[in-house]
């Protein structure tokens, strides 16, 4: 276990090789531990989280990092900003919440085993469908065995949290909102839940696999793409009432998918896989890679994107 340091220890980025074109890696000193999310609020600031509760915060556009002190020792799996004041952070059974740009982290919520029976709650995905309504989802589980999933929600801007069952037990792993009442959900067995009534209640799509999907993204009510085990990628024109598999000639798991705007797209997972698509996502040809850690979190803010993964490996691209 990594003891978390004082904030403000400074982390230099080692530049582990300089290719000048495509995703160019470098590498933050997480003690050999992996990274799980990365998030940008503008082109200058962002943070990356990973196992052990570690934490780090750059602020001239992944120059430099500075470690900050998280209360928790869990995986940390996600990280969000509702705006640039507001964001929250999924660690473990517990979600964080900061209100002054991520200078300082406080515990929000945290769901003990005794709520459940004795089992685990591992959280995976926040996002918030407006000022004040946002989701969480994630699994329970009993001896690693996964026994149900967990959906909560918020409508006072995360003062609260409260329980929605969702009309799957299986996990969930990540949610995407692209309106107040538009939103999707993905999770195993090639499960994708969606809602149009701002979460009031959510319905199944039929995706036809029964890979686990890790990830989904979508841009406007109706185009949506999502990854997953062996390679699945499922694309939908039409706000998923029908998603179609599309071939990548890759068995790899993808982990995580993002479109830059209607045409441009790339996807991530194991082995270091990076994918392109420049058709809106109905062709997708594999990038050269310079490192085979797996890829777990990719994340855009304009045309630069961010790609973290084993051993505290970050890929940049100026994607142009």
């Amino acid at each position: 276990m990594i003891r978390l340091a004082a904030a403000g220890l400074l982390l230099l980025i080692v530049i582990s090789a300089a290719n000048a074109q495509g995703w160019v890696p470098y590498r933050v000193n997480t003690g050999g531990t992996d990274l799980n999310t990365v998030y940008f609020s503008d082109t200058r600031r962002g943070w990356v989280g990973g196992d052990d509760g570690f934490l780090s915060r750059t602020d001239d556009g992944g120059q430099t990092w500075v470690r900050q002190t998280v209360g928790t020792k869990a995986a940390i799996n996600d990280i969000y900003f509702r705006d640039k004041e507001i964001g929250f952070l999924l660690a473990g059974n517990s979600i964080f919440v900061t209100r002054d740009n991520g200078s300082s982290w406080t515990k929000s919520r945290t769901f003990l085993p005794e709520e459940f029976e004795g089992a685990e709650v591992e959280l995976y995905s926040v996002r918030f469908s407006s000022k004040n309504k946002g989701w969480v989802v994630g699994s329970v589980s009993k001896r690693e065995r996964v026994v149900d999933s967990i959906l909560v929600y918020t409508d006072d801007a995360g003062q609260s949290w409260r329980r929605q069952r969702a009309p799957s037990r299986l996990e969930l792993i990540h949610i995407d909102f692209v309106s107040d009442k538009r939103g999707w959900i993905v999770g195993a067995d090639g499960t994708i839940l969606f809602t149009r009534d701002s979460g009031e209640s959510w319905t199944k799509q039929n995706t036809n696999t029964n890979a686990t999907i890790y990830h989904i993204d979508f841009r406007g009510d109706k185009n949506g793409w999502a990854v997953g085990e062996r390679g699945t990628l499922l694309r939908t024109t039409n706000g998923g009432e029908t998603w179609i598999p599309i071939p990548t000639k890759t068995t790899v798991t993808l982990l995580s998918v993002h479109f830059m705007n209607d045409d441009d797209g790339w996807a991530i997972g194991r082995g270091g896989t990076i994918l392109r698509s420049s058709d809106e996502g109905k062709t997708w040809v594999q990038q050269e890679s310079t490192t085979r850690q797996n890829l777990y979190s990719l994340n855009f803010n304009k045309k630069i994107g961010w790609a973290v993964g084993g051993e505290g490996i970050v890929l940049r691209c100026d994607c142009d």
